[in-house]
């Protein structure tokens, strides 16, 4: 098959630019139009789901008060991990990216994207309505947020403290919701440096028939 200049060109940008996404820890008081998030939470409610149940509910947050509340119940959940729950081999995986229990984007980052994906759900009557493939569906759709941030120029960090079901009742979820990740979302700290991490070749992750 033959691929015209253009198309071959476009690409090979498109590549150029995700290959400059970066996962940011620390991030700039900047604050970020709340339309384009938005608009970026609709691009990820377009993502392919599940027999069209769409099992995903998005909370957007940038209230101060809340993201320290946030924080103060993630840290806990670490404080936790790092002490009783973290093996020595995972502990040396984690010090190139210098991760410790405190997590400051929880309240640095100008906003905050809890995600959440729907086990279940109900109709107007009450009755439950059978949801298909939802973690699938939903870390679908978590990845197109990530992607159509990164393509205006937002950095984000994917965030999952085990257990995350403090976020229920600070969110005031029901029970049918399972919280999924927390995506900071922002523009980098100006001081701030990623790890130099490597990253498969493709190779190495392909394989041709």
């Amino acid at each position: 098959m033959v691929i015209g200049n253009k198309l071959l060109n476009q690409s090979e940008a498109l590549l150029s630019l995700m290959r400059k996404r970066r996962t940011v820890r620390a991030f700039s008081r900047k604050k970020i139009p709340r339309l384009l998030v938005e608009n970026c939470i609709s691009i990820a409610a377009s993502a392919p789901n599940g027999a069209n149940m769409q099992p995903w509910t998005f909370v957007l947050i940038e209230d101060t008060k809340l993201k320290r509340k946030i924080r103060k119940e993630a840290e806990a959940v670490e404080k936790l991990f790092y002490k009783e729950k973290i093996s020595d081999e995972w502990r040396q995986k984690l010090k190139p990216l210098k991760t410790n229990t405190k997590k400051e984007f929880l309240t640095q980052a100008p906003c905050l994207i809890c995600i959440f994906a729907q086990s279940y759900g109900k109709d107007k009557k009450g009755r439950i309505i059978k949801h298909y493939y939802v973690s699938e569906s939903v870390g679908i759709a978590t990845g197109f947020l990530i992607y159509s941030l990164h393509q205006l120029g937002i950095s984000s960090l994917t965030y999952t403290p085990a257990p995350m079901n403090f976020l229920n009742k600070l969110l005031s979820r029901p029970e049918n919701e399972r919280p999924f990740m927390i995506l900071a979302a922002g523009y980098p700290h100006k001081d701030y440096k990623s790890p130099k991490l490597r990253k498969k070749d493709l190779d190495s992750i392909l394989i041709r028939k």
